[in-house]
């Protein structure tokens, strides 16, 4: 599965953005989407995620401000991201998790990874 992200850029605090991710790939299932974000220095973490039966979970920071979003018909996931604050600052990546698909079934447990946008928030 391919991936690409957009939507970053620099905003003031308190401002709005919403990151895309497209998403490409045949004879696969999609079970969940995810952003994850890091900081310089940070480990990697997840600030969102949907799974394909719509369980939706967030970051506690992020809870309330963000929201994670998608679109089968366009195989896009999307991320909103309101009352952005300095601490947001990180380059976002969106994941996603599939099975192959072979029939009616689908098999094993795979990833991708989108190439990373930076979002910068300017106190």
């Amino acid at each position: 599965v391919q991936l690409q992200a957009s939507g970053g850029g620099l905003v003031q605090a308190g401002g709005s953005l919403t990151l895309s991710c497209t998403y490409s790939g045949s004879n696969v299932r999609i079970n969940a989407i995810g952003w994850y974000r890091q900081a310089p220095g940070i480990q990697r973490e997840l600030v969102a995620s949907r799974s394909s039966g719509g369980d939706i979970n967030y970051a506690d920071s992020v809870k309330g401000r963000f929201t994670i979003s998608r679109d089968n018909a366009k195989n896009t996931a999307s991320l909103q991201m309101n009352s952005l604050k300095p601490e947001d600052t990180a380059v976002y990546y969106c994941n996603v998790k599939y099975s192959i698909r072979k029939g009616w079934d689908a098999y094993g447990n795979y990833e991708s990874w989108g190439q990373g946008t930076q979002v910068t928030v300017s106190s």
